[in-house]
C-alpha cells in the first residue's frame, strides 16, 4: 500500500528521470527481460495464494 501511495506523488519529470536512470544502469536489453521475470513472479504469487485460499475453504460435505 505504501509503494502505491508514493507512486501517486510521482510527477511525470520523476518518471523519465527513473526510467533514464533504470535504461543507463541495466541498458536497454535487460529491462525486458527483468519485467518479464517480475510478472512471472507476481504471477506465480498470485496462483500460491488462490490455491491457499480454495484449501482453506471448508467443503460443503464437512461440519
Amino acid at each position: 500500500m505504501l509503494a502505491f501511495m508514493v507512486l501517486a506523488f510521482i510527477g511525470m519529470g520523476e518518471a523519465l528521470l527513473i526510467i533514464v536512470i533504470l535504461l543507463l544502469f541495466f541498458g536497454a536489453t535487460r529491462i525486458p527481460v527483468i519485467a518479464r521475470n517480475f510478472g512471472k513472479g507476481i504471477r506465480e504469487f498470485k496462483d500460491a495464494t488462490k490455491e491457499k485460499e480454495e484449501k482453506d475453504k471448508p467443503t460443503p460435505n464437512s461440519k
